[in-house]
């Protein structure tokens, strides 16, 4: 059943570069379903495109198969082997997982020049655009980021009709895609999850980081990150923190594990803005986790948290639609959300029920006291239809996700 269902937002982000001179870079976290995603990239080629399945070389470092390609020079001969074998015209790489194989791009700038190649790939690790492939591709490769399943793509995925009990499903298990194979009930999927986030922390961070000398410190901060979506933190005050646990760690050494968590894609900073003063603030962030299920499988689902989740879903679905994010400040209020998008802006609260007077003034007076005529928007699970106060929309939070 699961490769039946297609990512389609993705492919149709993805076809305007197809024969392009640029290699398509295809991020994420580990197991949201990149793999996948090249497969149906492939399956598209041969069907819309009609390209011979002898001109298309595929990769996968996560398969024994292809554990002998360790470096550039391995890969860049593997190439050659494969094209041997292919017809006359145009080749298609596909290389999955390519950050397993050293000085990688290297051998793919020097195939991107020969104009002759269409390349595809992925990667587990946000580094390697601001680093690797920045350094030596610059201005030569667009990036598409894949993310865990949003509401919409998991009701198709559970062939399921919106309703509460399936986005109660949602909320305790999260958009990782390889779920769907399985019956969803907490003693099973929890253990499977628990051993994904176990995959990712080992081979994204601790083998990559070389932290096997530092592996429950490292946890520690995991499990802050966490154990504290929506709420805002420093780096010292973490580090203050966990002097209380009797951990001790340096500031910039907290600093470097949240990095680490955001290479992996695990979590997400956002910043706190200022609205008056119309500037990013320094200190106390916000972290978002990619996938709640992943946070719940380390630390359990507790109903009390259910507004922080509904931050959670709301913050990542921003993302997923393009939106860069910001948490507003304003006269000693907070904006739970400001998203930008080509010279689009919306303000949004976010509550899990607007259930009386003093709950609806506290969500609608930050957005009331901004002096722009951008959109505002409050966004709760309350089951009625859009409805304005004094000119601000507040709307079903299922709904707005669909």
């Amino acid at each position: 059943m699961l490769l039946t269902i297609k990512r389609a937002e993705y492919w149709q982000k993805l076809q305007p570069f197809i024969d392009k001179p640029v290699i398509k870079v295809i991020t994420g976290l580990r197991r949201a379903g990149k793999s996948y995603f090249l497969r149906q990239i492939m399956d598209e080629l041969k069907l819309q495109f009609k390209i011979d399945e002898a001109n298309i070389i595929y990769i996968n470092k996560e398969l024994l198969e292809f554990d002998f390609i360790k470096d550039y020079k391995d890969l860049d001969q593997y190439i050659k082997d494969q094209c041997k074998k292919s017809k006359v015209g145009k080749k298609y790489l596909f290389v999955d997982e390519v950050q397993e194989i050293e000085e990688w791009e290297r051998t793919l700038r020097s195939y991107l020049a020969k104009e002759d190649f269409d390349i595809y790939v992925t990667g587990s690790n946000a580094t390697m655009l601001s680093s690797e492939l920045a350094t030596f591709l610059t201005g030569r490769y667009i990036e598409i980021q894949v993310y865990p399943l949003s509401y919409a793509e998991f009701l198709q995925f559970r062939k399921q009709q919106n309703s509460r009990d399936e986005f109660n499903n949602y909320l305790r298990f999260g958009g990782m895609p390889a779920l769907h194979q399985y019956a969803l009930e907490q003693e099973s999927i929890y253990p499977i999850l628990e051993a994904v986030l176990n995959t990712i922390v080992l081979k994204d961070v601790v083998a990559r980081h070389e932290l096997r000398n530092n592996i429950s410190n490292f946890e520690a901060i995991l499990k802050f990150a966490f154990d504290n979506i929506a709420s805002t933190f420093s780096a010292k005050s973490l580090t203050d923190y966990l002097k209380s646990q009797r951990i001790n760690m340096g500031v910039a050494t907290v600093q470097n594990y949240l990095s680490f968590l955001e290479s992996a894609f695990l979590v997400n900073q956002v910043r706190r803005y200022d609205i008056k003063g119309k500037r990013h603030l320094e200190i106390y962030e916000k972290y978002y986790v990619a996938d709640l299920g992943l946070r719940h499988a380390l630390l359990g689902y507790k109903e009390s948290d259910i507004s922080d989740y509904l931050e959670n879903i709301v913050y990542q679905e921003l993302r997923r639609r393009g939106f860069e994010v910001s948490i507003g400040k304003l006269n000693g209020c907070e904006v739970d959300f400001i998203a930008t998008k080509s010279g689009q802006k919306i303000y949004i609260q976010v509550t899990y029920l607007l259930a009386n007077a003093e709950i609806r003034e506290r969500e609608f007076k930050p957005l009331l006291a901004i002096a722009d005529n951008y959109p505002k928007l409050v966004l709760s699970m309350d089951e009625y239809a859009r409805s304005t106060y004094e000119g601000i929309e507040s709307l079903n939070l299922q709904q707005w996700l669909l």
